[in-house]
């Protein structure tokens, strides 16, 4: 009877360790393989640190207490409960962004691999071949599976850091083999994708040109999308630059040498790793001193942060205020988009209209606009890119689904970036639902701004749906504290559910949704 407890539990464990590897290298990839990001989720989830501890204290009791045929039967069979719980947590479920096997997670892998292989050695090295020592070790492996993954990412530290130097050596020789390509650099609190994709059409009408895709925007994002696109052809280059931390976007330049450097924005986004709004606009203008002297500048005149920090000082300005060299005006809104004047510095005028939504797009149309007209494009050749423009995927998308418009917001939200994806969703006429999961990354300011945003909310729109109830605990009582009707707030445990509600919904006008961030499932 014992015996096959301990095969049922053997084998349980064994499962255990599998699933539990693959579920920590999927979440610790969802985080960027940064310990801090993996560190979070495990704080936001306490089960995760709660039950290896509970193994731990099973463990001590079969050691301690397990005497008799009684107790040490009592102690397996919570132990295979343990084990069966370990797997109902680690198992493979649906999720909105699926385990990559790159070469990073093949290499994690197999360090792991290693590291249980040589526990299993020492174990043959220190005692004879049997049952409960080789069940010890099968549930001291199940339970430390999340740790085995952070150790074994800590030992391939130095075989990372010599891979992404020869990628970044072969970048760098590709780069300097194209001495006519024309970079620019792009960066900002938000608004840099955008601005990378309106860039894109728009200087597309008159050069070749290579952009780092969707959001490669961290330096071996950028080193790959060198050294798997870039041909001799190409006449400029956007290189989105990402940042979490200081010296990030100068690593970036350290590697690209930018020739003109585009600003979208300052604000309060990843305060978290900042930790202050100084150490953000400090990050930002490491794009500007990597440039050469003279080099073309651009920045959005319109940003607060911007004219507060004085980063606006010897660059071309762009926005909706006037003073901007570059100003947008007399805008008008439609379902089928936007139109807009564009006045440049040169006395030049004319009108464009464009699909998208949102003063923040025509902001950074209007500075895709002044950087194509610097470069010697016409502000006239302009208007039929401009009206081509499709938006950057999930920077309010307007995506028509029969009675109902999803306005797609769902890229990493920020305050500035939700308040002005409200003021679009308020224009609309029609049912007005909100869902959202809230934002992260903001530190100790992260309640304050969620906390706004349900406050925001209430204000205009008819529904209200936070997704997950741990994460909008703050947007919850911001809706409950601004007066909304409780029957209109429905608190959804996932997309799923939270679109399962929305499309339940009986009304005769049409359902204007928009979806507001979408965390990644180590958020949830």
């Amino acid at each position: 009877m014992i015996n096959a407890f301990f095969i049922i539990i053997f084998l349980a464990a064994v499962a255990a360790v599998l699933l539990g590897v693959r579920y920590t290298l999927h979440m610790f990839q969802q985080g960027s393989y940064q310990y801090r990001s993996y560190l979070r989720y495990m704080k936001t989830h306490p089960v995760m640190t709660l039950l290896p501890l509970a193994g731990a204290v099973l463990l001590l009791a079969w050691v301690f207490a397990g005497k008799t045929l009684a107790a040490v039967t009592v102690i397996l069979a919570l132990e295979l409960l343990y084990l069966l719980l370990l797997i109902l947590l680690y198992r493979p479920r649906a999720a909105k962004k699926k385990l990559v096997f790159t070469a990073r997670v093949k290499r994690l892998t197999v360090t792991v691999a290693l590291l249980y292989a040589l526990a299993v050695a020492a174990l043959l090295c220190t005692v004879w071949i049997s049952w409960q020592p080789l069940l010890v070790l099968a549930l001291l492996g199940a339970m430390a599976s999340p740790y085995a993954v952070l150790l074994a990412n800590l030992i391939n530290r130095p075989i990372e850091k010599g891979i992404n130097r020869h990628y970044i050596q072969d970048a760098r020789r590709m780069l300097k083999a194209c001495p006519d390509l024309k970079i620019i650099g792009i960066t900002g609190s938000y608004g840099k994708t955008s601005v990378k994709y309106y860039l894109e059409s728009l200087l597309g009408a008159q050069f070749d040109v290579l952009k780092t895709p969707e959001s490669f925007n961290t330096p071996m994002g950028v080193v790959k999308t060198i050294r798997g696109s870039l041909r001799a052809t190409h006449e400029i280059f956007l290189c989105e630059m990402g940042a979490r931390h200081v010296g990030d976007i100068k690593e970036i330049c350290d590697i690209v040498d930018p020739q003109i450097g585009v600003i979208t924005s300052l604000g309060y986004q990843h305060l978290e790793t900042f930790k202050s709004l100084d150490n953000i606009v400090d990050t930002k203008r490491e794009l500007f001193d990597a440039l050469p002297q003279g080099a073309p500048r651009f920045v959005n005149g319109d940003n607060e942060f911007v004219r507060q920090y004085k980063v606006d000082q010897g660059a071309v300005t762009y926005g909706l205020e006037e003073g901007n060299a570059y100003r947008a005006s007399d805008l008008e809104y439609s379902e089928k988009g936007t139109s807009f004047w564009v006045q440049a510095p040169d006395g030049g005028r004319e009108r464009y209209t464009t699909r998208l939504l949102g003063e923040h797009n025509v902001i950074n149309i209007t500075g895709a606009i002044a950087v194509a007209h610097e470069l010697g494009i016409p502000l006239a050749r302009l208007k039929l890119p401009v009206q081509r423009l499709e938006g950057a995927p999930h920077r309010l998308q307007p995506i028509a689904r029969g009675g109902t418009v999803i306005i797609d917001d769902a890229y990493n939200s920020n305050p500035n970036g939700a308040h002005m994806a409200l003021k679009t969703l308020e224009r609309f006429d029609g049912l007005r639902i909100l869902v959202t999961p809230g934002m992260v990354e903001l530190g100790e300011q992260e309640d304050h701004y969620n906390y706004e945003l349900g406050k925001e909310a209430a204000r205009c729109c008819d529904y209200i749906v936070p997704v997950g109830r741990r994460q909008t605990e703050s947007i919850q009582k911001g809706v409950r504290d601004a007066g909304f009707d409780e029957s209109r707030l429905y608190v959804a445990e996932n997309l799923q559910d939270a679109m399962e509600y929305v499309n339940g919904l009986e009304t005769d006008r049409k359902k204007i949704v928009l979806l507001e961030n979408d965390l990644p499932d180590s958020y949830l």
